[in-house]
């Protein structure tokens, strides 16, 4: 009894030390209580149950795409990890190396640049974790790299070099009406995107408006009343 009660010791000790290990480094920026640090339309965001809950409704309607900013700091060499869940009636989306646009807007949120986008939807190509061009800010490319590409963009466009998942495979993977994990990896041009720990999208960006810094934000979408939620979100600085 004792041996087995020693090697149950060790391996929780174990288990432990890897998950404090794998998360050396990060730093909490949601606390679960409410919104300091982020900033966004009070009718629209509100944390409720340990949660970020953002909800349009047929009579609270967002002005426009809006967004829940972060205020503690941008997005240069960077690792972010958190979970979500939505509904499918509309789409949302993670903003980074983003930019705040203050002049000629239809709310006091407005964010423009790389977004990983969020759906509660599995069938490929519309789906969580494509990079979509929010604003144009990074050339007006729209859906820039799509869920299952490993590509570069350079002086003659986007070339996509292989193939990270299937339809079917990502189908098995995303957790619909569930908690996902996402991660996003960016150090210099670089991007990853991760889906509850399978990279999904590896893309190198060579444009010329290619960002390299920038705001973090929460995206509510004009439209279709729709809800999302975030929890568990941490960032850590690349060296």
């Amino acid at each position: 009894m004792i041996r087995s009660m020693t090697l149950f010791t060790l391996s929780a000790l174990l288990a432990i030390n890897t998950v404090t290990g794998e998360e050396r480094g990060f730093k909490t920026i949601f606390n679960g209580k409410d919104l300091s640090s982020w900033d966004g339309d009070e009718r629209l965001w509100s944390v409720k149950d340990g949660v970020i809950r953002g909800e349009t409704s047929a009579d609270v309607k967002a002005n426009g795409n809006t967004f829940l900013v972060w205020e503690g700091g941008e997005t240069k060499d960077f690792e972010l990890r958190l979970s979500f869940r939505c509904n499918a009636t509309n789409n949302s989306g993670i903003q980074y190396r983003s930019k705040r646009i203050t002049e000629n807007v239809r709310n006091k949120w407005v964010v423009r640049g790389y977004q990983h986008e969020i759906r509660n939807q599995d069938i490929l190509p519309s789906v969580s974790g494509f990079i979509y061009d929010e604003g144009g800010l990074t050339g007006g490319r729209g859906r820039t790299c799509l869920v299952g590409e490993k590509a570069v963009w350079g002086k003659d466009g986007k070339k996509v070099t292989e193939t990270l998942i299937t339809a079917e495979e990502y189908k098995k993977l995303f957790k619909l009406d569930e908690w996902n994990n996402i991660v996003i990896r960016c150090k210099g041009n670089h991007i990853q995107h991760y889906t509850n720990g399978k990279l999904v999208l590896d893309f190198v960006d060579g444009h010329e408006k290619a960002r390299l810094d920038g705001v973090l934000a929460l995206q509510l979408h004009a439209g279709k009343p729709m809800w999302v939620e975030f929890k568990d979100i941490r960032i850590k600085k690349l060296k």
